[in-house]
């Protein structure tokens, strides 16, 4: 006889198993897309400063 109690265990922990390293792999995709956007407007904000103390814009790549 098949007891329900251990079919949902069994349920519970394989979504688990597979959730884990889901949220891992989310986790890292937002903190490179946040830090790639957070890039890119200090590069706005820079090109702005720079165009307002009347310099030329620094095109080189650190």
């Amino acid at each position: 006889m098949v007891n329900i109690g251990d079919i949902l265990f069994q349920l519970f922990a394989i979504l688990i198993a597979i959730s884990i390293p889901i949220l891992f792999i989310v986790m890292i995709v937002s903190f490179v897309r946040s830090f790639k956007k957070q890039k890119e407007q200090l590069d706005r904000i820079e090109e702005k400063l720079d165009s307002a103390s009347g310099q030329a814009p620094n095109n080189e790549k650190k």
